[in-house]
């Protein structure tokens, strides 16, 4: 430790910077990093991994390199860096550490639920390989929170996706993207705190869309739009929420039209 504290305190940290002497790099990085001098640490290990690949020494210099990344909060080098770990050392003792560790650094990339969602993808991807890799993992409670984290995270784009394509579906000139949309929700998020507002939110694109579009669909239209409140009626039907009375209303005006429409079509 103090060996670390007076090479990272003086000229010597500049002299090894500059060494050929890969092993006294080697002594050094680790020194800082025992000491959390993570930054000083990594500028020695960036100069002598490559001349480690193949020795006994690079199993420990390759994780704690990764895992420099990762104090350090560069978690797309840490995830990568421990991507490579496992595949370089599958038989090494830190190796489920090393999983855990670079599904935990795709967790730390997801971003605000509004943005793009790949790296939250990423992360579940991860996350869940590892809980199925180690079902008996220390970190498997913690684990399945961070899942049940991110699954919630892209449960609220979907629906706000979803929402949007409702909300600009006069600018689009179609309501389908609206159904499409609140369909895929509900299949892809089955128990999701959104769901009773995915089946209204498909209801009432339905029933727009038929009291919009095309005379002649109207009938066919409001006859899909009455399977979709059956839908809703199925799961809500003792609901006392206002998107209960709101699709009752609904219900009832496609009654209402249903029979207008039928009344003013032609004899034949």
């Amino acid at each position: 430790m103090l060996a670390a504290v007076a090479l990272a305190s003086c000229s010597d940290y500049q002299k090894l910077l500059k060494s050929e002497d890969t092993a006294a790099k080697y002594a050094g990085a680790d020194s800082l990093y025992n000491a959390g001098k993570y930054k000083k640490a990594l500028k020695l290990m960036e100069q002598i991994v490559p001349s480690y690949r193949g020795k006994p020494q690079a199993e420990r210099l390759m994780f704690i390199y990764a895992n420099t990344f990762y104090k350090l909060e560069d978690f797309y080098l840490a995830g990568y860096q421990f991507d490579r770990f496992e595949t370089s050392f599958p038989q090494s003792d830190s190796v489920e550490v090393a999983a855990y560790k670079s599904a935990k650094s795709y967790y730390h990339l997801s971003p605000r639920y509004s943005l793009d969602q790949k790296d939250t993808r990423m992360g579940l991807e991860k996350l869940q390989k590892y809980i199925n890799n180690y079902p008996d993992s220390e970190y498997r409670t913690e684990t399945n929170a961070l899942v049940k984290e991110l699954r919630e995270k892209l449960e609220k784009k979907d629906f706000e996706v979803a929402m949007q394509y409702l909300d600009i579906a006069d600018y689009l000139g179609s309501y389908i993207p609206a159904m499409e949309a609140f369909e895929n929700f509900i299949v892809d998020h089955p128990g999701s705190a959104y769901k009773k507002e995915a089946y209204y939110g498909r209801l009432e694109a339905a029933y727009k869309r038929a009291i919009t579009g095309v005379p002649g669909l109207v009938q066919e239209r409001l006859v899909t739009a009455q399977g979709f409140y059956k839908s809703f009626q199925k799961y809500y039907k003792n609901d006392t929420s206002e998107i209960k009375l709101k699709a009752d209303e609904i219900a009832q005006e496609i009654e209402a039209r249903m029979i207008t429409t039928t009344e003013e079509e032609p004899t034949r």
